[in-house]
């Protein structure tokens, strides 16, 4: 296959148009077809992969394999999501298809050959090669005793553990309706049942509020929760902006840090920025980097070394899975 084909570089106008064109083909395909009959049984089982190396289509004396698919599909992956999936492989087999044609062109027409094509294809290598490097050694570079390691120093150690209560409430216009409800609730009625008469849409689910922390309630209702104790409901109804409530705690308990799952994306995103900039400046120190024209910069003060929330200093060049500035896990 035509070598720039087997690049992994972003999808330009040129190959776009080239799927617009497969998809065109197809839909006329489609259109032309006879209307197919009901199946007389269920369908078979879907055949195992195909080895990558297996032959889907040919060119001429160029074949295309089932790795040639795989890597267009992950070129295309944007394009190929407003795509059916039961379309998407025949759209990939006409484009390389197509792909193979127009480069085949381009050959008879002596254009790989030309000065400017020779140093897009040595862009495109270059290219490829970053990236083959990045993924290997940086991105699949993260070990799982790093991850620990900044799991247990950037949450943990910095959680700081905070009481949480579990609440339910009942929400009416007038005092008399939550003193009622507070004689019913004394005599023994249920207060998921009574909780249906709250105005508060939380009470077609027993008036639960889940758990929540100082700071996220207005200031009374937080201050009559917190002084609850599990089990126990609001003898007297709280009165906020709201109207009246009547407040029952479930339970209280203090907060944990997040799991390393639950956080797991934010320090990968984090060690993978860490271990780029230092793979980089090892770089840098190791060949010799001359910018013709151009002053050099103004060293700046080190910076702290900061949780994933840290304002890491953007390198232009730094792979997709690097640029993004993660936040900080949450506490």
């Amino acid at each position: 296959m035509y070598p720039s084909i087997r690049t992994r570089v972003a999808v330009g106008a040129a190959a776009l148009l080239i799927v617009a064109g497969a998809l065109a083909v197809r839909a006329q395909d489609t259109a032309t077809e006879p209307p197919a009959e009901a199946p007389a049984a269920a369908a078979p089982a879907a055949p195992e992969a195909a080895a990558p190396e297996a032959v889907v289509a040919r060119v001429g004396d160029e074949t295309i394999t089932e790795k040639d698919i795989e890597m267009l599909r992950e070129a295309l992956e944007s394009q190929l999501s407003n795509i059916p999936a039961d379309q998407q492989r025949g759209v990939l087999v006409d484009t390389l298809v197509s792909m193979e044609l127009l480069a085949r062109a381009g050959r008879d027409a002596g254009m790989e050959q030309t000065p400017e094509f020779q140093s897009q294809l040595e862009f495109l290598q270059l290219q490829a090669l970053r990236n083959a490097y990045v993924e290997q050694n940086i991105v699949n570079g993260v070990t799982d005793a790093e991850m620990q390691q900044a799991y247990q120093e950037l949450v943990v150690s910095q959680h700081t553990p905070v009481e949480e209560v579990h609440a339910r409430h009942i929400l009416v216009e007038k005092k008399e309706d939550a003193d009622r409800i507070i004689g019913e609730l004394n005599a023994g009625g249920s207060f998921e049942e009574l909780a249906k008469q709250s105005k508060d849409p939380s009470g077609q689910n027993g008036g639960d509020l889940g758990f929540f922390s100082t700071g996220q309630m207005v200031p009374e209702f937080e201050a009559a929760a917190f002084a609850l104790e599990p089990g126990q409901f609001s003898q007297e109804p709280v009165e906020t902006q709201f109207g009246w409530h009547i407040i029952k705690v479930e339970e209280k308990r203090m907060t944990e840090p997040p799991t390393l799952g639950q956080v797991e994306g934010e320090l990968r995103t984090y060690l993978v920025r860490q271990k780029f900039e230092t793979v980089l400046t090892e770089l840098r120190d190791k060949y010799q980097v001359e910018i013709i024209g151009q002053e050099p910069a103004a060293e700046e003060p080190a910076a702290e070394e900061t949780a994933p929330a840290g304002a890491a200093p953007a390198a232009t060049d730094a792979p997709a899975e690097a640029t993004e500035q993660p936040t900080a896990p949450a506490n």
